[in-house]
């Protein structure tokens, strides 16, 4: 029987499950738990405990929600990459934007599944991951090429398009930015052209639709 314990010990994939909704968390690890291949052995509520449960457990697997109070997901994933280079994260989230799963991949996610999921395919991409692959199903791996044939917008137009779907005006952005207001009106010009929009209007829903900004 030890010997038998030992081999199934040896297979098993320790999973940790990152997610601020108790009830999530607890219906994952429940649904999870009846596969004797798997065992959760964290649970954490913010990205911060999860990079130091990471250093206490050494999980096999993470499966990261995105959306995190405090540290989100993308933070917290790049962070336990830096530290353990080999760890294995898959994205578990309700944030479905183009942007959002490059964001995911360029922090070193391994899979990026919708919430929506089903527990099927939630367990071929957990056994997929932790055997050194990846899981990325059709759909979120067609937004990731769309959004890697675009033009990605810097930084300085991550923070106007911000104004813009405030509802400001350029001047409004220009004094918060502390930049010229001639700046700004450049500035909307190469947005309007990347996100391959028409007015100020469009661009921000875009932004949304794609979740390069998220509603707060």
């Amino acid at each position: 029987p030890s010997q038998l314990t030992n081999m199934m010990e040896s297979n098993r994939i320790n999973l940790m499950l990152v997610d601020d909704h108790f009830i999530v968390r607890a219906g994952l690890a429940g649904s999870l738990a009846l596969d004797p291949d798997i065992k959760v052995v964290a649970e954490c509520d913010s990205g911060e405990e999860a990079i130091d449960a990471y250093r206490k457990r050494k999980p096999d697997v993470v499966l990261m929600d995105w959306k995190l109070p405090g540290m989100n997901g993308v933070e917290a994933t790049r962070k336990i990459r830096e530290e353990f280079p080999n760890a294995r994260t898959t994205a578990l989230t309700g944030c479905e934007g183009e942007e959002d799963t490059h964001r995911a991949v360029e922090a070193g996610v391994a899979g990026y599944l919708p919430k929506s999921v089903r527990r099927r395919e939630l367990l071929v991409a957990i056994r997929r991951v932790h055997e050194g692959g990846e899981y990325f199903p059709f759909e979120i791996a067609s937004k990731l090429s769309e959004r890697q044939s675009r033009n990605a917008l810097n930084e300085k137009e991550l923070s106007v398009l911000a104004g813009i779907a405030r509802g400001n005006s350029n001047k409004e952005i220009a004094s918060e930015l502390d930049i010229a207001e001639v700046t700004v009106k450049f500035h909307v010009g190469s947005i309007l052209k990347k996100l391959d929009v028409v007015d100020r209007t469009q661009a921000a829903m875009v932004a949304f639709q794609r979740g390069i900004l998220h509603l707060e």
